[in-house]
């Protein structure tokens, strides 16, 4: 239905009574695109950015508006190769699963895969990221040790039966070789600090609390190593985000010649045994006569 503009239906307030619109209230320091140029974070796209920076590079520097050291640029590129692939987890599953029932939309694809990302699967390093800094921040209010500190968070953590971030794997159960890398280059480099600490702490005192084995994985290693590098905590979780979209197109790249989604969903079908109650049968009347 089209009301006229004098109508009591018609919104004035989305009417421009000029070529400007009121912005009260909502401001951006992302960027400005005018009719000649784009601004973004105070930088001109095209003169000072498109040529001299990195993707990796350019990404901190849209999160922060500050040129990023070459130490956060080196530990981002490692975090990110690191939590791209990892074969055919939930993520890629769902994406290649979908990308075959509907091959024209490969953005649906990319989006179902990263809908997964909770907080057991990639976004554990988000979660992993807020206990080390909350261990760091008890261990400076509190004045008690880092490893008192630690041990009185595994025993509630334990006892509240909630899952431990950045520590267990299904397939590396000795240890996730990740995990190892990305501390080992950030004692290398020199990036290591309180957060590697604190981890490295978590992690040597999990048998005994824990009566068991626990691995850190890579989900724990990421965050230790970003935020000792200076990586902002708010964007912990775009960091498997970004790295997994990567995957997931090269994923879908391969689904669309190599197709297996339709396999994927045959294999489920054939893993899984139905238990359910059956429909009944109807009463046997015999042979007629």
């Amino acid at each position: 239905m089209i009301f006229p503009m004098n109508s009591p239906h018609t919104d004035t307030s989305l009417t421009p009574k000029s070529k400007t619109f009121s912005a009260e209230g909502g401001k951006t320091h992302m960027a400005l695109v005018q009719a000649d140029s784009v601004t973004v974070r105070g930088k001109d796209l095209c003169e000072e950015l498109i040529g001299q920076h990195s993707f990796t590079a350019y990404f901190l520097f849209l999160l922060t508006g500050q040129t990023p050291s070459n130490t956060l640029i080196r530990a981002t590129d490692a975090t990110l190769i690191a939590i791209a692939e990892h074969g055919l987890v939930p993520s890629v599953v769902a994406s290649r699963m979908t990308l075959a029932a509907a091959p024209d939309a490969i953005q649906g694809a990319v989006a179902a895969g990263l809908l997964g990302c909770g907080s057991v699967i990639l976004g554990a390093a988000e979660t992993a990221g807020q206990l080390l800094i909350e261990i760091l921040s008890l261990t400076e209010s509190s004045g008690q040790s880092l490893e008192e500190v630690c041990q009185q968070k595994l025993l509630a953590l334990k006892s509240s039966r909630q899952t431990l971030p950045g520590f267990g794997h299904p397939t590396h159960k000795a240890g996730d070789p990740r995990a190892h890398k990305l501390l080992s280059l950030a004692h290398e480099w020199g990036i290591a600090g309180p957060h590697v600490k604190a981890l490295e702490s978590v992690a040597g005192q999990v048998p005994s609390v824990y009566g068991r084995v626990l691995p850190l994985n890579v989900s724990g290693a990421i965050p230790a190593v970003l935020l000792d590098a200076g990586f902002p905590a708010g964007a912990l979780r775009g960091i498997p985000l970004l790295a997994r979209t990567g995957s997931l197109v090269a994923h879908l790249l391969e689904e669309q010649v190599r197709p297996i989604g339709f396999k994927l969903a045959q294999a489920a079908e054939d893993a899984i045994a139905y238990d359910g109650p059956m429909p009944a049968l109807p009463a046997s009347t015999g042979p007629k006569a």
